[in-house]
C-alpha cells in the first residue's frame, strides 16, 4: 500500500533590497491559504507582525480588507491558496511587510515535491542572516544601523545599540529556534 502524500512547495523567499542578503526557505502545502503564508513568513523571517501587509501578485493586492485605512480595494488573502498563484518552478510574487519602512519580499517557487502526509508544515529548511528590528527606517536604515555597530568608535552607537535587542548578530540565524515557532503558531 502506498503511504499518502502531500503536494507542498520549497519556497525561497528573500528580503530584497539588503545586502548581504537576508532570506528564509520554506516548505509549506501548495493549498496553504495567504493569510497562513503570511503568518508563516512572519515567523520564519522574524517580524513580529505589528505591521500591515500585503501580497503583490501581478498588481493585485491581497490582505486583510478594511475601507477604514483605504484598502477597500484589496482582496481578501484568506480565500486565495498559494497555489493559485505559484504553480510553476521558478514562479514569484511579492511579499510586502511594513509600508512605512517598505519591506519587500520576493517568494520563489524553487521546487514542487510530494511528501509523506505526516511531514510537520510550514518547515524552514535554511536561513541565513537575522531579521532587521522593526521600525528601523527600511533598508537605508539598516544600512545606517549595520555601518554604524560595525564601527565601536562610531559617535552614534550607543544611540544605535538602544535599537535594537541586547546581543543582536545581524549574521544569526537560529533554524532550530524558527522551527519551534513554526511548529507552535502554524498549526
Amino acid at each position: 500500500m502506498t503511504e499518502p502524500r502531500k503536494k507542498v512547495y520549497q519556497l525561497k523567499i528573500t528580503l530584497t533590497g539588503v545586502r548581504p542578503p537576508i532570506w528564509r526557505r520554506l516548505l509549506i502545502a501548495s493549498s496553504t491559504p495567504l493569510n497562513q503564508v503570511h503568518q508563516a513568513i512572519q515567523i520564519a523571517m522574524g517580524w513580529t507582525g505589528s505591521h500591515l501587509h500585503q501580497f503583490d501578485v501581478n498588481g493585485d493586492y491581497f490582505g486583510i480588507p478594511d475601507p477604514n485605512f483605504g484598502f477597500d480595494e484589496m482582496l481578501d488573502e484568506r480565500r486565495y491558496k498559494l497555489s493559485q498563484f505559484l504553480k510553476s518552478e521558478k514562479d514569484w510574487i511579492h511579499y510586502d511587510y511594513d509600508f512605512g519602512d517598505g519591506w519587500h519580499h520576493k517568494i520563489a517557487l524553487e521546487k514542487v515535491l510530494f511528501v509523506p502526509a505526516d511531514t510537520p508544515l510550514p518547515q524552514c529548511l535554511k536561513g541565513k542572516r537575522a531579521c532587521p528590528p522593526e521600525d528601523i527606517g527600511g533598508v537605508w536604515g539598516y544600512a545606517q544601523l549595520l555601518e554604524v555597530l560595525a564601527d565601536p568608535a562610531h559617535p552614534e552607537r550607543e544611540n544605535y545599540e538602544e535599537m535594537v535587542a541586547e546581543g543582536f548578530d545581524p549574521d544569526a540565524f537560529d533554524l532550530d529556534e524558527t522551527n519551534a515557532q513554526l511548529f507552535a503558531y502554524c498549526r
